[in-house]
């Protein structure tokens, strides 16, 4: 419902000589916003609205929304917001920008960019790229990094209330049966209650902080030339301190139902890679699954409001598929990828590791971006050469295999990519898995000299400092990568991966079979896996 004042307010932002524009004002409306886009700029205000989780019923409430709207996302979307503004009623009636009358409402002006610039348009025109998903990732580890600690709530406590508002969301849609909306209730509880231990430390540790809280590809957009996050949730703290990776879990999850899993496995990487936050990949699903069930009742509701078409009810039903195969458990499992530099080995890891494991797939731990890090330098830092001295590499390998134990002990799968001259690291790598009771699969990608010495010369970017003189000597030494696995790295890469997935279906077992086909079969409603 609209008041008068909000009548006049939005007829204000409606005409074109308020903006000093020709032409009609476009305007975009959602549960809670109007957005008027003018010439250069884009100004948002408040719907007048009181809901369970929002309450923007009088102007002094919206006004207050405004600016907190601006100070939050000037944070991660700098220039992108320009301030926020009251709306008054003057003396002769007139409504006027910041006036001195009566207040009546508030809006937020911001500088326009294209909607083809939001990050969910680029993905339905498949134009995400690698480079653009690593940027985001790595932006996004910085915000968290900044984010205020918060510990008002255990971590448990605050996604059991979570939980509680998606099953008040799903009780009032027809569009789930009762019987599977308590059967997805109670694997949600159930995987709560197996990850509270868990929860409660990571909150006590100060991974509980001031998100952004609504991280999807529609509130990330492409702002001169570089990913911004903005539309946080600012207007509820409560809904906006989580644990930061559930913040990072509904990108992940966006991505994977949009069919992009290798990206949302790449995101997943590289965020890590830039944090320490290993400790919780075993969360990942759970938390993607918890996203997915929030966006199903969401669109459930729409569906209640709109009709029940069958393209509407597609939807909901697919983020509501989605969540259960999350929650499915997969054995976990260690796969090396090894070879001399030029083989390949960090393609093969990175399309491959979307296969392995629950979405977002398996945690890859290279060598190259290990160095990196315990020199203090981004990955595309070139190192001296002494950074690659025998006691070095030794530290480095023991990191590989101590990231790759704390993954699988967890329940999470890993690609270890490495060159793996020395056979006492290939020895470390495989007992680790065999510590924990865990199948092992090493892979070695061969190919001829010539193609190496190639790929090497012409490579650009990414972690690896290998030159055609370090590619020498290591063929001089003749390493025997004979007990593992053996590739044709000559090959497409598609060719190669299908390759070694095949290796690793025919060592599941009876029970990681089954479980595969049922991953299989659950990909057909949106989420789907990369073959």
């Amino acid at each position: 419902m609209i008041t008068d004042n909000q009548a006049a307010a939005i007829a204000l932002l409606s005409n074109p000589a308020f903006h000093g524009v020709r032409g009609s004002v476009d305007i975009i409306e959602t549960h809670i916003s109007r957005i008027f886009l003018a010439g250069e700029r884009a100004w948002k205000m408040k719907r007048a609205v009181k809901l369970p989780y929002v309450d923007f019923s009088t102007p002094e409430l919206r006004l207050a929304a405004c600016a907190k709207e601006v100070e939050l996302n000037s944070k991660t979307a700098p220039g992108l917001y320009i301030r926020s503004h009251q709306i008054t009623e003057e003396a002769d009636g007139r409504l006027a920008l910041d006036g001195t009358g009566r207040l009546v409402d508030a809006v937020v002006e911001m500088k326009r960019f294209e909607q083809s610039s939001l990050l969910d348009r680029l993905a339905l025109a498949r134009k995400l790229s690698p480079a653009l998903m690593s940027e985001t990732a790595q932006m996004i580890a910085r915000f968290h990094r900044d984010a205020p600690i918060a510990h008002e709530r255990s971590g448990a406590e605050i996604m059991a209330g979570v939980l509680d508002i998606n099953e008040a969301g799903l009780a009032g849609s027809h569009v789930f049966r009762e019987a599977e909306t308590a059967t997805f209730n109670k694997a949600f509880r159930s995987a709560l209650a197996r990850h509270a231990t868990l929860l409660d430390r990571r909150a006590m540790e100060g991974k509980v902080r001031r998100c952004h809280g609504d991280l999807h590809l529609r509130n990330i957009c492409l702002f001169n030339g570089a990913p911004r996050l903005f539309d946080c949730i600012e207007f509820s703290k409560e809904i906006a301190t989580v644990d930061v990776l559930y913040d990072l879990a509904f990108l992940l999850m966006d991505l994977w139902h949009h069919g992009f899993a290798a990206l949302a496995n790449l995101v997943m990487n590289r965020y890590l890679d830039e944090t320490d936050e290993d400790d919780g990949f075993s969360l990942l699903p759970f938390f993607m699954a918890i996203r997915a069930a929030v966006r199903a009742h969401v669109t459930a509701t729409l569906v209640e409001e709109g009709g029940t078409a069958a393209g509407l009810i597609d939807e909901p039903r697919s983020y509501f598929d989605l969540a259960l195969a999350l929650l499915r458990e997969t054995p976990p499992r260690l796969v090396a990828i090894a070879g001399l530099s030029g083989s390949g080995k960090t393609s093969v890891a990175e399309m491959l590791a979307a296969n392995l494991g629950v979405p977002p797939g398996a945690r890859i731990v290279e060598s190259d971006r290990i160095r990196k890090t315990l020199y203090g330098v981004p990955a595309e830092t070139h190192l001296p050469s002494d950074a690659y001295r025998p006691e070095v590499s030794q530290k480095v390998y023991q990191e590989m295999v101590r990231r790759a134990g704390l993954i699988l002990r967890q329940g999470g799968s890993v690609i270890a990519d490495a060159v793996f001259e020395r056979a006492t690291d290939r020895i470390k790598i495989e007992a680790e898995a065999r510590k924990i009771g865990l199948p092992f699969l090493g892979f070695w990608l061969d190919a001829d000299p010539a193609s190496l010495r190639q790929r090497v010369e012409t490579r650009r970017g990414g972690p690896s400092d290998a030159t055609a003189d370090v590619l020498a000597r290591q063929l001089q030494r003749h390493i025997d990568y004979s007990y593992w696995t053996k590739i044709d790295a000559g090959r497409d890469l598609e060719t190669i991966v299908a390759d070694i997935l095949a290796h690793l279906e025919e060592a599941h077992t009876p029970s990681e079979r089954t479980e595969a086909r049922v991953r299989s079969r659950a990909g057909s409603s949106g989420h789907r896996r990369p073959r």
